[in-house]
């Protein structure tokens, strides 16, 4: 693992998801081995509660299950693709075309999910996400990511093409999440309960 970024253009994993959104929705594993963390994120939480999905792919099996546990969910995704996908299978819920990065649509919602999406960002990316996680949710909500046990650039391998993946250091993480105004629930390093992510779930103050 490099701890320097790769050129901008290798960073862009954006037209990787739009020209491989049926395969990766097709090889996209539904076991839903995330259930424990996003239960505990909506532990507590009312039927209708709203959660905002960052980079939401083609909306299996997270936001599918959110779905069907009674929640009302938006999905975000850079990939016109696989919001196309969200529509058709999720008609009844607010599937948008975005970029994370400095998003503000205006509300708060109780839980913000970022799973195997907010590692595609470079580290000064994921730096200025700590913002809009906090502006998007209420006190008291939930958020919920992915990263990569310690820091560094990794570049996997989707359907051929190379994929981008950059982390920081679990302990700037931390403090990250501190200065927004997050307290962390939960820090698992590759918990190989769930495909080895390793997971963090904070929730606003």
């Amino acid at each position: 693992m490099r701890t320097e970024e790769t050129d901008a253009p290798a960073r862009d994993v954006r037209p990787l998801y739009e020209r491989h959104a049926q395969r990766f929705d097709a090889a996209r594993g539904r076991a839903l081995v995330e259930r424990p963390y996003l239960d505990a994120l909506m532990a507590g939480a009312v039927p209708g509660a709203a959660v905002l999905d960052l980079g939401c792919g083609a909306g299996e099996p997270i936001s599918g299950h959110l779905i069907g546990e009674g929640f009302r969910v938006t999905g975000i995704d850079t990939a016109p693709a696989m919001i196309g996908i969200c529509r058709e299978r999720f008609p009844g819920h607010d599937w948008r075309v975005a970029d994370m990065r400095g998003l503000d649509l205006g509300r708060q919602f109780d839980a913000v999910v970022a799973w195997d999406s907010f590692f595609h960002l470079t580290g000064p990316d994921q730096r200025a996400m700590f913002g809009v996680f906090a502006r998007h949710l209420r006190p008291g909500g939930g958020l919920l990511f992915t990263a990569g046990p310690a820091e560094g650039e990794a570049i996997g391998d989707m359907f051929g093409d190379p994929l981008f993946h950059y982390s920081l250091d679990p302990g700037e993480y931390d403090l990250l999440l501190r200065r927004a105004g997050f307290a962390v629930e939960q820090y698992r390093e590759k918990d190989v309960d769930c495909g080895d992510h390793t997971v963090w779930l904070a929730r606003r103050l």
